[in-house]
């Protein structure tokens, strides 16, 4: 995937993080993909303003289900259903379209790739299993 970001604006977005050194391992593991031609596209054309928008869409998704799973709202309520669905949307939006079956795929990986899972079970150990879980739901429902 191809930023279209200065080295400054990636580090002021991302921080630690440089997306550069997982782009050739997502290529080598998703690279003959429609999803994966499309995400690149799309994310070539994003400014700073994009990323940042995408971020605080990103941040609120996972803070909403770290509220309802800190609340002990159940994956199968309506309210983690909801989260796991805009959660949905908003990949489909930002990056590619997102079907139920990609995105059970990916709530998979959030618990067996221990790089998701720290995402984010750091500050709410079980959450990555939670969206999962959702993700499931909504997928079901």
């Amino acid at each position: 995937m191809t930023m279209n970001l200065t080295p400054d604006e990636k580090r002021e977005l991302f921080g630690e993080f440089d997306p550069d050194q997982h782009a050739e391992e997502a290529e080598q593991r998703w690279g003959s993909t429609d999803a994966y031609k499309e995400s690149a596209r799309r994310t070539a054309q994003y400014t700073k303003s994009d990323w940042e928008r995408i971020k605080q869409e990103a941040a609120e998704n996972t803070g909403a289900f770290a509220a309802a799973f800190e609340d002990g709202t159940p994956a199968t309520d309506a309210r983690a259903m909801d989260l796991a669905e805009a959660h949905r949307q908003h990949i489909s939006r930002w990056f590619y379209d997102c079907s139920l079956e990609i995105h059970q795929g990916l709530g998979d990986m959030y618990v067996a790739d221990p790089r998701f899972t720290a995402n984010y079970d750091t500050d709410h150990p079980g959450l990555a299993a939670y969206i999962r879980d959702a993700i499931r739901a909504n997928a079901a429902r």
